[in-house]
């Protein structure tokens, strides 16, 4: 398993520099990120993703993200803090998709909807879902294959309190398999669920460990 590295990274919206990163690189581990909204890390989270252009260069061991995009998007997955679906596509269509992107081993997608109970309404267009069931189908998608990696910005927001504890256990079990995860929260949560073992601040462009 590889780390997740950046060099010389930079994002900017126009003229606003809004992140500055000159050498980071994630251990395999569980890392929390915090920081206040609009901080800036659902923006590293889209570029650590592959959905957002940046400046410098982000990598997976010596896989490169803007060489190799396809390497490196099969081996690190991610759900975003508020995920917006085709509204005339079914979670099952998206779970299908993504299951032949990802190379998921056979029976990993029944497993993981039965896990999160969203079975229940897969079927159904994802137009007619709750801020919460799209939340859980966006977390199933990201646990579909081998990833190495997954990012999941605000996981356990819109999930209800048994959601919420699924979702910390699918953590766990992944990461004592091998699979390295980065969070973030704006708010401090109850972290003998997930069980940090690095922790972040996004402040003023930066991103600082804590002690």
């Amino acid at each position: 398993m590889s780390m997740l590295s950046l060099h010389n990274f930079q994002k900017s919206f126009g003229k606003q520099l809004i992140l500055e990163i000159p050498e980071l690189t994630f251990e395999r581990g569980i890392h929390w990120i915090k920081g206040r909204n609009g901080s800036g890390k659902s923006t590293l989270f889209n570029c650590l993703a592959g959905l957002s252009p940046y400046q410098g260069e982000i990598s997976l061991g010596e896989i490169n993200l803007k060489k190799s995009p396809q390497a490196y998007k099969l081996k690190v997955n991610y759900s975003q803090s508020e995920p917006l679906f085709p509204e005339f596509l079914s979670g099952n269509d998206l779970i299908n998709f993504f299951a032949k992107l990802k190379k998921a081993p056979a029976g990993q997608s029944k497993f993981l909807i039965q896990q999160l109970s969203v079975d229940a309404y897969a079927d159904q267009p994802c137009g007619t879902y709750s801020s919460g069931m799209t939340k859980k189908l966006s977390i199933v998608l990201a646990f579909l294959g081998e990833p190495e990696w997954i990012i999941l910005d605000e996981p356990l927001i819109t999930l209800d309190v048994e959601a919420q504890q699924l979702v910390s256990k699918m953590i766990v079990e992944s990461r004592e398999k091998g699979v390295s995860f980065l969070f973030s929260t704006h708010q401090d949560f109850d972290n003998s669920l997930i069980k940090a073992s690095h922790t972040y601040k996004v402040e003023n462009r930066l991103l600082t460990p804590e002690s």
